[in-house]
């Protein structure tokens, strides 16, 4: 079985957690490759500053890595923390440089998938892997009135969470009790039933004879 390459978009945001655990429990397989990608914003020239959002986006990631310790032990895992615009651009470009197999996103209000479907036609086209939005219970999404022909554009697999729950379990069997109480069954003698008919019998032929 080859070795799959999948990507988890790692961000500040319960979505993104919620997701990374759906592909654990759903999506991964033995012998998979986990990538965390962060991608922090393009905000300063500082060093220092650039120096401390990376630290953070690996702190960041390792909190995510540590989701999978107690269940997936096993799991191949990296970590990329990369620096890039909030539109999806530096995404692309590392998703298509590791050759994933598929890309796992938690959707929410400002996922940069909304923003990346008005800028390109085909996203999984763009990224060459399949896209996987997970929406978990209580996130919203924008408007996406303004995405022109969004049944082209928004070409990823979304999966509601919210949606999928567990069947009530059925209620405990009671077994059937064919004799609950020994004193409820009523016992007949025949024997008495034969002397009542005999009895009858007889006062019939005297009734006759008398006649």
């Amino acid at each position: 079985m080859d070795m799959r390459k999948i990507v988890v978009v790692v961000e500040d945001v319960e979505a993104a957690r919620t997701a990374f655990e759906w592909a654990l429990h759903n999506l991964l397989r033995f012998g998979d490759l986990v990538t965390l990608l962060h991608v922090f914003p393009k905000r300063s020239r500082s060093k220092n500053k650039l120096r401390l959002s990376r630290l953070k986006g690996f702190q960041l990631a390792l909190s995510f890595k540590d989701i999978c310790r107690s269940d997936f032990p096993n799991t191949k895992m990296e970590i990329v923390v990369t620096e890039g615009d909030q539109e999806g651009d530096r995404i692309v470009a590392v998703v298509r440089e590791i050759g994933a197999s598929a890309l796992v996103v938690g959707l929410h209000d400002r996922s940069f998938l909304y923003k990346l479907a008005m800028a390109r036609k085909n996203i999984a086209s763009s990224l060459n892997c399949r896209v996987l939005a997970i929406k978990s219970n209580g996130s919203s999404s924008p408007d996406t009135s303004s995405i022109t022909d969004s049944s082209t554009n928004m070409d990823f697999s979304q999966i509601d969470l919210a949606g999928l729950h567990a069947l009530d379990p059925p209620p405990p069997k009671i077994r059937y009790r064919i004799c609950p109480s020994p004193s409820a069954i009523m016992w007949r003698s025949r024997s008495g039933s034969r002397k009542k008919n005999s009895s009858r019998e007889e006062a019939q032929f005297r009734l006759i004879r008398g006649t």
